[in-house]
């Protein structure tokens, strides 16, 4: 385990490197269980949607503890959660639309939830104390995540027929972000490996292929020979676009904003 980190030593741009690195969990977290919840009166079964309905719950609980960690650093997060515009999230591209199908959401969770874990792992056991504290009871949570992601892909691709389709075109389409994002390798990601927050940038990504590989697999796809460098954003550490305005809304709590209660 690296020595503590103390934000109020850190010089400006590790910093601003900090912040982005807890903005690109927080915001993905939140758009994780965005996603979750567009499938609460959707899914296959009546146990599915309640399913869908507590790891919805478990993301933004995640996302909240999160962006608490902003205070670490003297930054207020509320409006921080409340306040921007969907041009400003640092989610995971992979979140920016609604899963079409179930299958998508399937994909999803084995793929982007467990990418998010990878990235989450790395920080619960690097230099940051505030990870250090409360990450590991997230990642204990995320356990039934993976279980039912893992079940419902195996499901599936066994299924043949339009169901794997599916499942195909959505792994297909949530691969190139979800591995820039968990490689990101810019200065301001190697900022946080040089100061010991997160692993290096070719260890998440061999942590994140081993465990996803076999899925990809069931669906003929060699997640090694996957581009996991397309076109990036440094600024959000993310890939171009931003997450739809319906789902920004939902994310900030517009229609509930005279209710607030902090």
């Amino acid at each position: 385990m690296s020595d503590a980190l103390d934000p109020a030593k850190m010089g400006t741009a590790d910093k601003a490197a900090l912040e982005r690195l807890i903005l690109t969990l927080a915001d993905s977290k939140r758009l994780m269980g965005i996603r979750y919840s567009d499938w609460l009166l959707g899914a296959p079964s009546i146990e599915t949607g309640i399913a869908a309905s507590s790891m919805a719950q478990d993301e933004w609980g995640h996302a909240r503890l999160l962006y608490s960690m902003l205070k670490d650093m003297g930054i207020d997060p509320g409006p921080v959660e409340h306040d921007r515009q969907a041009e400003e999230y640092a989610s995971i591209g992979s979140l920016d639309e609604e899963m079409p199908d179930w299958a998508a959401l399937v994909a999803a969770i084995v793929l982007v939830d467990g990418a998010i874990s990878v990235v989450l792992s790395s920080f619960a056991t690097g230099s940051f104390e505030s990870a250090r504290g409360r990450v590991p009871k997230m990642l204990s949570e995320e356990e039934f995540h993976s279980s039912l992601g893992a079940a419902w892909y195996r499901r599936l691709a066994a299924a043949g027929g339009e169901a794997k389709e599916l499942l195909t075109a959505a792994t297909k389409s949530i691969l190139p972000p979800t591995l820039a994002w968990v490689g990101a390798a810019d200065d301001s990601t190697g900022r946080m490996v040089a100061a010991g927050v997160i692993a290096p940038a070719e260890d998440r990504l061999a942590t994140f292929r081993g465990a996803a590989r076999e899925f990809t697999a069931l669906v003929g796809i060699d997640i090694d020979a996957v581009d996991a460098t397309p076109e990036w954003d440094g600024a959000r550490g993310r890939t171009p676009g931003h997450p739809n305005e319906e789902a920004v809304q939902r994310a900030r709590g517009d229609l509930n904003r005279a209710l607030f209660v902090e």
